[in-house]
């Protein structure tokens, strides 16, 4: 399928049997198509042919040396890609019968005969691969029959999505088709879980904690943030890059005290001196983590709109909690805050 003319439409399906069956058609022919899973919103091509993953990379402007998560109808499918003679083989399975569908990502052994393409695991020897949960998702992943490659539907780096408009905010004319699957019920990217070593690592919190992790695997390592600049450092896994989810205003955390020229995104009973009512999000006037973690991005999203609509420079954010679903949350804030990088990372050709 040829690329999308800069200003193409892309076309917005609804999450009915045609709609379905028309991305997942969209999909067998080479075209790009997001579409909602319990997590956020997917920039989904077929995984196994390299000039289509190829142009999720550039319509994202994603740096080639990031890997994607490819998606799978079924565990099975998912262990087929991969080299499961390993030590973690039984852990894999066990994580698969409790977590799959769901919100949780596996780096597994590369098979010597996998189908994905190059572009997908960006020369690593490792695969990411998930079962995503959602009606519309499922029923997607069965009609097209092949592993989807699909990270964010957004520009790279920046605020993910949790609903098609968000997609459509930066990615119109730039993919074939959305398919509108309604706001995302976990909001947070899943949790990338690396099994290819002896002991359980996880790269990535997300929208199943280590918490319930642990009592399946016992003990985990946490790994701390890894760094890709595409030279020196290049991540082992998706969503390790320092900078990423990042709205246009600098994210400042952990603030008890607004200034003037800041936007307040708070959550629970929490306050701020300073801080103004109609420049202010919060997560969960409950502190309900799950709520939190459902508003993340659009809470973002709208607070960067505002700030910058009335002239303010910054967005502050209020302490979090640390475990649970809190845990990913900081991750993804402590990353909107990280330095931008100085260029756009340049995507791949």
């Amino acid at each position: 399928m040829p690329h999308p003319a800069p200003h193409h439409r892309t076309e917005r399906l609804d999450q009915d049997y045609d709609g379905i069956r028309r991305a997942a058609r969209l999909l067998r022919q080479g075209g790009l198509v997001a579409f909602g899973t319990e997590t956020v919103y997917g920039l989904g091509g077929l995984a196994t042919a390299q000039k289509t993953v190829e142009r999720i990379f550039q319509a994202k402007g994603r740096p080639s040396f990031n890997p994607l998560i490819s998606h799978f109808a079924a565990a099975e499918a998912a262990f087929a890609e991969a080299d499961m003679a390993i030590p973690l083989r039984d852990m894999a399975y066990d994580l698969a019968r409790r977590f799959w569908p769901g919100p949780l990502t596996l780096i597994l052994p590369r098979h010597a005969e996998s189908r994905l393409c190059p572009a997908v695991t960006a020369g690593l020897d490792t695969l990411a691969v998930r079962v995503p949960k959602g009606r519309a998702v499922e029923e997607l992943l069965r009609l097209t029959d092949q592993p989807i490659a699909a990270p964010s539907a957004n520009r790279s780096g920046r605020v993910s999505p949790s609903t098609a408009h968000h997609v459509l905010d930066e990615l119109e004319g730039r993919i074939d088709a959305v398919l509108d699957t309604g706001p995302c019920q976990v909001g947070l990217e899943s949790t990338v879980l690396d099994l290819t070593g002896t002991i359980p690592v996880l790269r990535r919190p997300g929208g199943v904690t280590l918490e319930e992790l642990q009592e399946v695997c016992g003990p985990i390592t946490v790994a701390d943030h890894e760094t890709a600049d595409g030279q020196n450092h290049r991540p082992s896994a998706p969503g390790q890059l320092t900078s990423h989810y990042a709205p246009s205003l600098p994210v400042r955390l952990n603030a008890t005290h607004i200034q003037p020229h800041e936007a307040f995104l708070t959550f629970g009973e929490q306050t701020a001196e300073g801080a103004t009512p109609a420049l202010s999000v919060n997560l969960s006037h409950s502190g309900n983590v799950e709520e939190a973690a459902r508003r993340l991005f659009a809470g973002l999203r709208q607070l960067d709109r505002a700030a910058t609509r009335h002239g303010l420079t910054t967005i502050a954010v209020a302490p979090l909690p640390e475990n649970g679903l809190g845990r990913a949350l900081k991750d993804r804030l402590k990353r909107a805050a990280a330095p931008r990088p100085a260029e756009p990372a340049s995507p791949s050709a």
